[in-house]
C-alpha cells in the first residue's frame, strides 16, 4: 500500500503557499495581481514535488481532507489536483487516492499566470538548474577509465574492500595538501562516496542531538539538511552581503553565545554566493576556533573551482601549530565529475581512526576502479582544470549577460569562483518563481532552500554549469515566469545588474 501524506502535514509543508482567504485567492508580492486560490496551492504542491519534500509515489491527501485542513472549499483542492494531473505531477485511477509523479517533459500548453500572448517557450524537458554539478571532461575520464581497466588486476586478489580508502589514492589526496602548503600523510586521509558521506560521517562522529552547529547563511543546502538529521540545531552566523565576505565578529559572538562545539564552514568559492575568505580571514577564524573550543568542519569541495582568483590556502594549514581542531571535506563532484562519487576528509590519525569505527554501518568502502580512475586524475590535474574553469568562465560571462538583457533590475556581484550566481530579486518572489517556472521551461532552487526559517525569499542561486544556450534559455523562461508572477515586470525597481 503507497504512503499518504496526512494534510496536516502537507499543509504544514505549503507554509505561507496557503491561500490568503476562505475563497481561495493568492494575493502576489506588493499586491501586483491575484492568481485563483486552486493555481496557487498547485504551484505550492508543485514546488515540495520538485523539492524532494513529497517524494515520488506517495499519495496526497483525500481532497475532502485537505479541504478541511486548509479551511478551503472542496472545489478549490478539486481544481489544484486537476492542475497538476494535467502538468504530470499526479496520477488517479478510479477508486484511489492521487499519486505524486515526475513529468517526462514540460506540458505544451499556455503557462498559468503568464503575460497575455506569452505562451510557454519550450515542449521540452525543463533545463534544470537546481544543480550545481557539469558534465564529464568527457574524453579525459574515458582514458582515466581506460587506464585504471589495466591497472585493476593488480586489486583483483583483494577483497576489495578498503573502508580507508586505497593507499595510491589516500597518498595522492595526501600530496594535494602538501603541495598547497599543508603537511599531510596517507594516514591523514579517508576516502569516501563522495563529500556528502565525508560530511555525513564527520557530523555523526561530533554532533549529538541538541548540540549548536554554526554554519554560514546562507549555505549548501543539504549540509542543512545533513545537520537536522543528526539531530542538531544549525545557527546561522550572516555573509556580509554587500561586501562579499564573512562577519567574522558575528562568529566569534555566536560561537561563546551558543558554547557551538562544531563550525560549518565553506570559505572556498562558497555555495550559493562564490564568494571567497582571504587569508586573514582564514587565520582570524582559525583563531576563533582555539579561543572557543570549537572545531571547524571546512568544506573545500569548490576549491579548484577560481575563476577570478587562484586556489585559495587551505584553512587547514592555519591550524599548523595552532590549538585549533580543523577537519577537512573534499571532492571530485565539482572539478571533475560528479559520477565518480569520490570525496574524502582529512584530520588528524585520531579522528580517521575513529571515524573509521563508524563508517561500517554506512558503508563498507568506496569503488575500486572509481578510486584508482580518481588517482590517476588527480596525479594530473592541469589535464582537467584549466579546461574547466575557462568553461566556467564562458558559461558565467553568457549567464550575466542574458540577465542583463531580460531581467536588469535582478541584481548580482558575482564571487571569484564557484558554479552560481546569488541573484537578488526586486520582491521576496522566490519560492514562487520556483514553484511556477517548471511550466516555462526551468527548474530553480528558491532562495530559502539555502537558509533557515524561510530567510531569502529575495534571492535564488542560479548555477552556471549548463551549456551557455541552455543558461539563456533558462533565463528566458525565468523572465517569463517572473512577469506572470509580478504582472509589472519592473516592480516599481530598475536596479541594474552589477556584473
Amino acid at each position: 500500500m503507497p504512503r499518504v501524506i496526512g494534510a496536516s502535514t502537507l499543509a504544514r509543508d505549503l507554509g505561507h503557499w496557503q491561500p490568503d482567504d476562505a475563497r481561495g485567492a493568492a494575493t502576489t508580492a506588493r499586491g501586483a495581481g491575484r492568481r485563483p486560490g486552486y493555481r496557487a496551492l498547485a504551484d505550492g504542491i508543485r514546488l515540495l514535488i520538485a523539492d524532494g519534500r513529497i517524494p515520488i509515489g506517495v499519495s496526497l491527501p483525500s481532497e475532502r481532507d485537505l479541504a478541511v485542513v486548509l479551511e478551503l472549499s472542496r472545489t478549490t483542492i478539486t481544481s489544484a489536483y486537476a492542475v497538476l494531473r494535467e502538468d504530470g505531477f499526479l496520477t488517479s485511477r478510479q477508486g484511489s487516492r492521487s499519486t505524486v509523479t515526475m513529468p517526462a517533459a514540460v506540458p505544451p500548453r499556455q503557462a498559468r499566470g503568464a503575460v497575455a500572448g506569452e505562451a510557454l517557450v519550450s515542449r521540452q524537458p525543463a533545463i534544470d538548474l537546481t544543480c550545481a554539478a557539469m558534465p564529464a571532461p568527457a574524453e579525459r575520464i574515458r582514458d582515466a577509465y581506460a587506464g585504471a581497466l589495466l591497472d585493476l588486476p593488480a586489486y583483483l586478489h583483494t577483497p576489495g574492500l578498503e573502508s580507508l580508502g586505497l593507499p595510491v589514492l589516500r597518498e595522492a589526496v595526501a600530496q594535494r595538501y602538501r603541495d598547497r602548503g599543508v603537511p599531510t600523510t596517507a594516514d591523514q586521509i579517508m576516502v569516501t562516496t563522495g563529500a556528502q558521506q565525508a560530511l555525513v560521517l564527520v557530523l555523526s562522529l561530533l554532533a549529538s542531538p541538541g548540540e549548536r552547529i554554526l554554519i554560514d547563511h546562507p549555505t549548501y543546502t543539504n549540509a542543512i539538511e545533513a545537520i537536522k538529521r543528526t539531530g542538531a540545531r544549525p545557527v546561522p552566523v550572516p555573509l556580509r552581503l554587500e561586501s562579499k565576505g564573512w562577519d567574522l565578529d558575528a562568529m566569534r559572538n555566536a560561537a561563546r553565545q551558543t558554547a557551538a562545539k562544531i563550525a560549518y564552514v565553506v570559505p572556498d568559492f562558497h555555495n550559493p554566493t562564490g564568494f571567497c575568505l582571504d587569508d586573514a580571514g582564514r587565520a582570524e577564524m582559525v583563531r576563533i576556533a582555539g579561543d572557543t573550543h570549537m572545531t571547524l568542519v571546512v568544506d573545500e569541495t569548490m576549491t579548484d573551482l577560481g575563476l577570478d582568483a587562484p586556489t585559495p590556502t587551505p584553512v587547514a594549514r592555519f591550524a599548523v601549530g595552532a590549538r585549533a581542531d580543523v577537519i577537512t571535506v573534499g571532492s571530485m563532484s565539482k572539478a571533475y565529475w560528479s559520477g565518480l562519487r569520490i570525496g574524502w576528509i582529512r584530520a588528524d590519525v585520531s579522528t580517521i581512526n575513529a571515524l573509521l569505527a563508524i563508517r561500517s554501518a554506512l558503508d563498507l568502502g568506496s569503488a575500486v576502479l572509481e578510486q584508482v580512475v580518481a588517482a590517476e586524475l588527480l596525479s594530473d590535474p592541469d589535464s582537467v582544470l584549466p579546461a574547466r574553469r575557462d568553461r566556467l568562465r564562458a558559461q558565467r560571462a553568457a549567464l550575466l549577460d542574458e540577465l542583463a538583457v531580460e531581467l536588469p533590475e535582478w541584481q548580482c556581484d558575482p564571487g571569484p569562483g564557484g558554479m552560481a550566481l546569488w541573484v537578488h530579486l526586486p520582491a521576496p518572489l522566490s519560492t514562487a518563481i520556483a514553484a511556477t517556472a517548471p511550466s516555462h521551461g526551468v527548474q530553480v532552487a528558491a532562495g530559502p532552500r539555502f537558509g533557515l526559517d524561510g530567510a531569502f525569499e529575495r534571492y535564488l542561486r542560479l548555477p552556471y554549469a549548463r551549456s551557455e544556450d541552455e543558461l539563456r534559455a533558462a533565463v528566458r523562461g525565468l523572465a517569463h515566469a517572473y512577469r506572470g508572477l509580478a504582472g509589472d515586470a519592473r516592480l516599481g525597481a530598475s536596479v541594474p545588474v552589477v556584473v
